[in-house]
Formats: structure tokens, C-alpha cells, sequence
């Protein structure tokens, strides 16, 4: 059943570990982590116990105690409920009625002209970022489906606010994981065919052998706490913290990375949370990289919690990673477009309302926007 492909881990134990420093190395490629000669942009002098993944027979594994692996039984528990509760999700099959509920809009690229960061939601968890000169895409998918094949598998219900070809110039597209909603090969090779090796792919620790075999030229791949600049800039991208996994056939259980991404310049900083439980490794981010000017922070695809918790946080939860990044203002990403749990299609931003509300927060802390609308730093949200 590939649309649940991306819910099935192997049954590994837990594990806890704290790597004391900054200084660990595990098994990099020298020429795609290479550290610029520049002093990092990070405060790590001033954060102490940071979280690092641990590696064991060429599997990743998370340190959080936060972090639980499923067996056998619970994940055919989830498989039952799946299979009889995610088309009760809400989702309309009146394509009218779906546009009123949940309409999609033309983007519109123009930078804000001082640079400050602007954030266009494509669907899912892709967006364009545009800030002080460059543009930068997240974990791109524009195919239909978010699976190994495009005749089966979790089919999108709202399609993407544009195709590739209507995208402005993108300098850079960095990928949270490699799950099928987030790292998409028909996307991938797109992308390629339109920018070529201009187009620099920053990507987890395991992966660059995977983009590389798919045409990618320009692949620097990371582990947590690693910092590039992009070439003919002064923008750092570091490689920040996750609780998740990793999987995309029945034989790569976690060999590769996970992780989130911070977008650094001298005036302007942008956060994006990809695909994540909730962990401590926020806190850690915002010690070391925030406060931040702007950020994406996932809010969907969270029930059942007995089982999404570990991968997937509520909208309280992203609540709470906008306050431990220091997050001055937040998008909600990784809600209406895919049906892959069995929350009702339109709680999460009604969720995240309450959620902010309880911590005395407003929509213009934390706000959701239509497919191709945008939001800029330092701007009142524009939900319209």
C-alpha cells in the first residue's frame, strides 16, 4: 500500500544519546559538508549539550527521549484505522465547494524590495523563499501523487499554487527528508531540467549518492550543526535538529538523514521545520541560530497522536516550536493538500487558532494561508 509507505519504520529500540561539543564528525563527505574558512554564524560558545543523530551500522537514529520506534502491532493497528478513517477526513468531492473552502491563487513573486523574507506556500511542504536577493524552494513537490509510482498512492486534492516552470529564478532547494511527500523525483528532475547545475540542492547527511543518481550536480549534503554559504552570497544555510526518519524502499530504513533548515543572512534569518516531532532540539535551534525573522513550521498530518506523536506535531506543538526557535512570525505548512492521517482536512489551522489563543499568541505571531498566498516579515497577516 504505497499511500502509507511513508508511516511504515522497522522496529528498532530507542536510543538517547548527548554528544557533548560541535566538534564530532561521523563519516562525512569532506567535499559536500566542506566548512566555509569563515567563523560559523551560530552562538555555539554559548550552547552547551547539543543533540547530535546517532549512527550505528549505517542507520541514523534520533537522541530524543522523545523518540519511539513502532513494532509490528502498532503499526497494524494504524494500517486498520487507515484504511477505514482517512476517507472520513472531510475533504468535499465538489470541486466547487472544495474552491470556497480551500481555494488556490495565483503566487505572486515580487520581492519585498528591502529584502526582508517573503514566504509563498506552494502546498504541502513547499514553499519559495525570498530574501535579501536570493530564492530558495523547500522539500519541492509538484506531482500528483507522493509515492514510489504516479498511478497509485496518496493522490493531492489541491494541486500546487504553480508548475516549475512558473517558479521566479530559485538559487537553492533544501530537503528535510526523503519521504515521498518531501523529496518527489519527478519534481527533483524537473527542477533539474530547468535550472541545471546553477541550481545548488543542500541536502541531509545520506543522500547526496541519491540526488546525484538523478541528475544533480550541485549537492552539498549536511549532518546537524553543519553550515554552508551559498557561493557569490553572504547567505549561511546551516543543517538543524528533527525527530524524525527516514525511508523510501523496503531495504534504506533510516541511512539517511533528517533534519530542518535555517536560511541566514547579515540582515535577515528564515527557519523551515520539514517534517518533525516534537523534541528538545528546538530549544537548542533557538539558542543557537534565533531569534528568527520568519519561519515554517509544519501543523498537519498528526492523528492519531498514539502514533503520529513521534513524527509529526499537532498544531500546539508548533506552537510551541515557534516560541523555542524564537520565531517572530510563523507559516503553518504541511496541511491541505495530501490526505495522510485522519484528522479532519481543515482542523489543523482551526487547531492552531486555539493553540495560539491558549499561549496568549495572535494570528500575526502564527498564521495559515491559502495555496499561493504569501506572508513577509515585520507584515500583518494576509490570510484572504
Amino acid at each position: 500500500m504505497f499511500g502509507t509507505l511513508k508511516f511504515i519504520p522497522k522496529n528498532l529500540p530507542a536510543v538517547s544519546l548527548v554528544f557533548i561539543g560541535r566538534e564530532l564528525e561521523m563519516d562525512r563527505n569532506p567535499q559536500d559538508a566542506a566548512q566555509s574558512p569563515r567563523p560559523k554564524v551560530g552562538r555555539f560558545s554559548q550552547a552547551v549539550n547539543l543533540h547530535y543523530p546517532l549512527r550505528e551500522n549505517n542507520i541514523y537514529k534520533n537522541p530524543w527521549e522523545t523518540w519511539q520506534d513502532h513494532g509490528l502491532t502498532t503499526m497494524m493497528s494504524f494500517l486498520k484505522i487507515a484504511a477505514t478513517e482517512m476517507h472520513k477526513t472531510g475533504v468535499p468531492r465538489n470541486i466547487d465547494e472544495l474552491n470556497k473552502v480551500l481555494p488556490v491563487f495565483r503566487p505572486d513573486f515580487e520581492p519585498n524590495p528591502d529584502g526582508r523574507p517573503k514566504v509563498t506556500w506552494i502546498g504541502h511542504a513547499t514553499v519559495v523563499l525570498q530574501m535579501d536577493g536570493i530564492t530558495v524552494l523547500t522539500d519541492p513537490i509538484f506531482s500528483d501523487r507522493c509515492s514510489p509510482v504516479q498511478f497509485v498512492g496518496n493522490k493531492r486534492y489541491r494541486p500546487p499554487a504553480c508548475g516549475i516552470d512558473a517558479l521566479p529564478a530559485i538559487d537553492a532547494v533544501v530537503i528535510s527528508h526523503n519521504h515521498y511527500d518531501h523529496l518527489d523525483l519527478g519534481s527533483v528532475r524537473q527542477l533539474n531540467a530547468r535550472f541545471g547545475e546553477k541550481l545548488r540542492w543542500y541536502v541531509p547527511e545520506g543522500t547526496a549518492q541519491w540526488m546525484r543518481g538523478n541528475g544533480c550536480e550541485n549537492v552539498v549534503e549536511m549532518n546537524w550543526w553543519d553550515e554552508n554559504i551559498l557561493p557569490g552570497t553572504d547567505v549561511t544555510f546551516a543543517f538543524t535538529p528533527s525527530q524524525h526518519w527516514c525511508k523510501r524502499t523496503a531495504f534504506d530504513y533510516c541511512k539517511q538523514l533528517w533534519g530542518s533548515w535555517c536560511v541566514i543572512s547579515p540582515k535577515h534569518r528564515f527557519f523551515f521545520g520539514g517534517d518533525t516531532g516534537y523534541c528538545v532540539g528546538f530549544k537548542e535551534i533557538g539558542d543557537v541560530y534565533g531569534p528568527f525573522d520568519i519561519s515554517a513550521i509544519p501543523i498537519g498530518a498528526y492523528e492519531p497522536r498514539w502514533f503520529m506523536k513521534f513524527a509529526h506535531v499537532n498544531p500546539e506543538e508548533a506552537v510551541k516550536i515557534h516560541i523555542d526557535i524564537k520565531s517572530r512570525k510563523s507559516l503553518g505548512i504541511h496541511w491541505g493538500t495530501f490526505i495522510l492521517t485522519t484528522e479532519y482536512f481543515m482542523d489543523p489551522p482551526e487547531k492552531l487558532k486555539e493553540a495560539l489563543e491558549a499561549a496568549q499568541l495572535s494570528n500575526n505571531d502564527f498564521c495559515t494561508v491559502c495555496h499561493g498566498k504569501a506572508v513577509s516579515s515585520d507584515d500583518p497577516a494576509n490570510t484572504s
